[in-house]
């Protein structure tokens, strides 16, 4: 059974359909994010007295959130959430696009070094709207001045005012292991898995079934390898910062994985894995499946008008 080649879709298109594909899943997906922010961080924030609230579990979190802040504390950070999955994914996925029309893909290993390279890209870029997007998850929590924002503008105008650019960035070099190991695993996992239900034949070609089950082996592969790159981002996004813009709490990636596991045990790099497993594989599951059924369709008109 031969497949229709994915780099048939012209790949500037891709990253529109990219960001297009995860905004979509991010409205569904986006209260577990809130959710798990907070698991992740509450360990660190307890000790530091930051607050008070302890969450026994992703259920109980979900129920104290909606009770406490509403239906409206549930989406904390939505719009900045939409920008962020808009410029990182569009970026991730439509590189990814690029890869597979130049061929990188289908040598050994490709689609691993084009899933990260494409996952590296677009943390690089999108950087500053994970930033904000932390602190609206946050919101609620923190009495400090620098996460009071009105707004997402204003968000990101405050931070420049107050850390610079660079200050934009700050935790990058957390994002961007999290999102290459994460973008390897589910691109790679996704491809492979679509080959392998599809030479099954368990389904029509091209059927979405096939995209569906694909997605779903790609997000259990996703949580297990992306949750202590997660955790260690989160952690490095959120931590103060001294005059000089430095972290307080951690140097770097490595430092804060060495302080998590002295403090919490090589179990605090999976904390939150719960509600890491719950957010991401529904969003890889959703995303993935409108990602390629667009992508299909794409393909579809394309051959009825000759392209």
């Amino acid at each position: 059974m031969q497949m229709v080649p994915l780099n048939t879709v012209w790949p500037p298109l891709d990253f529109a359909l990219g960001a297009l594909a995860c905004c979509a899943a991010c409205v569904f997906t986006n209260p577990l994010e809130v959710v798990k922010t907070r698991l992740q961080l509450q360990g660190e924030l307890c000790a530091r007295g930051s607050y008070q609230r302890h969450y026994r579990g992703v259920l109980q979190a979900l129920w104290v959130v909606g009770r406490t802040d509403g239906l409206r504390g549930l989406q904390k950070g939505l719009s900045v959430g939409l920008i962020y999955q808009g410029v990182m994914n569009g970026v991730r996925l439509g590189s990814y696009s690029y890869c597979e029309a130049l061929g990188i893909t289908s040598f050994h290993g490709g689609s691993l070094l084009s899933g990260a390279g494409a996952g590296a890209l677009g943390a690089f870029i999108a950087s500053p709207a994970y930033l904000v997007s932390l602190l609206f998850c946050l919101k609620s929590l923190f009495a400090a001045a620098h996460h009071r924002v009105n707004g997402v503008s204003d968000a990101f105008v405050t931070i420049y005012r107050r850390e610079g650019l660079i200050g934009l960035w700050r935790g990058v070099n957390g994002a961007v292991p999290r999102v290459m190991v994460g973008s390897a695993a589910q691109l790679a996992t996704f491809t492979s898995a679509k080959d392998w239900v599809s030479h099954s034949q368990w389904f029509s070609p091209n059927s979405w079934l096939t995209a569906l089950i694909a997605a779903m082996i790609s997000g259990v592969a996703v949580a297990i390898t992306m949750t202590p790159f997660d955790v260690i981002s989160t952690r490095l996004y959120n931590q103060p910062v001294d005059e000089s813009h430095r972290g307080r709490l951690y140097h770097g990636f490595s430092d804060c994985m060495l302080k998590v596991c002295q403090a919490e045990g090589l179990l605090g790099l999976y904390k939150g894995m719960g509600p890491v497993f719950l957010r991401l594989a529904p969003h890889t599951v959703l995303s993935m499946l409108f990602w390629d059924v667009m992508r299909q369709q794409t393909i579809k008109d394309n051959h009825i008008k000759g392209v």
